[in-house]
């Protein structure tokens, strides 16, 4: 049985997200995108390739106003939340509008700064899931591609499992910590509710970890970080969410289209925002 959560003061990043008393049996506070609002990292140095290490297929992904994590699944494709690649107003609200590509950059390395970065050509997402929810989960094709970069194949088969164990890694930062920005993995736990196009875990996820992957206990990718219930310390463990790569199939399949030359008017929509 799910177990009740501790009070929590939620930290906003976002609004307009569902309510989670939808996603779970018993009433709790509403989980938020996990998009750090400042960038806050130096410029990366311009360093080669022969500075990668083997879990670089992690990346970060900066926005104009928010920081994110992604996962590099091609050496020019990388894989991340959708609500980070969002626009927001000027108080910060988020918007239902993709950011253009030469607003985003992808950093790489896993250190307090990266040795090198990347731009971004075009933005892949579903018409849905800009607010997270439903569609939180999107595709940069990148500006070259990063021959000799670490990647992870992303499991589109995989349909996850209640009881099966995750957990992440990210870029993110909680309130209370006294680190900067750098790599970290995350403690997970074992997967609680299975839904069409999500599903819930409890793991530890600071601002700035959405957009990371879900790994199994043997590395392999099967999900996307997408908003959890978070109180300002790395060592708290609650409510997560994280969207299902299988769901979005047709996602992957049009990132890889654009990659070859395709032009994003000619591939059909993406399917899965009807799911729940």
């Amino acid at each position: 049985m799910y177990r009740s959560l501790p009070l929590l003061s939620i930290l906003l990043l976002g609004t307009g997200c569902a309510s989670v008393s939808s996603l779970f049996e018993a009433p709790v506070k509403e989980p938020t995108p996990a998009a750090a609002e400042d960038p806050g990292r130096a410029e990366p140095p311009e360093l080669p390739f022969a500075l990668a290490q083997a879990d670089d297929y992690v990346v970060r992904v900066v926005a104009e106003n928010a920081t994110c994590t992604g996962t590099l699944i091609a050496d020019d494709l990388v894989l991340t939340a959708h609500h980070c690649v969002a626009q927001r107003d000027i108080s910060g609200e988020i918007l239902e509008k993709d950011l253009e590509p030469e607003e985003l950059r992808v950093e790489l390395g896993g250190d307090y700064l990266p040795w090198g970065e990347v731009g971004v050509d075009a933005v892949v997402t579903p018409p849905c899931g800009h607010r997270a929810g439903v569609g939180d989960i999107a595709i940069l094709v990148l500006e070259r591609k990063l021959i000799g970069m670490t990647t992870l194949d992303p499991e589109l088969d995989h349909v996850p499992q209640s009881g099966e164990e995750l957990h992440t890694v990210g870029f993110g930062r909680c309130s209370l910590s006294g680190e900067a920005i750098h790599r970290k993995p995350r403690p997970g736990g074992r997967v609680l509710k299975v839904k069409e196009s999500r599903y819930t875990l409890e793991a530890s996820i600071c601002p700035g970890d959405s957009g990371g992957p879900a790994l199994n206990t043997e590395g392999e990718l099967v999900g996307v970080v997408s908003r959890s219930v978070m109180d300002g310390s790395e060592q708290t463990v609650n409510l997560s969410e994280f969207t299902r790569l299988d769901a979005f199939r047709g996602l992957f399949a049009n990132a890889r289209a654009i990659s070859d030359g395709a032009s994003a008017a000619e591939l059909p929509p993406v399917a899965g925002c009807s799911a729940h």
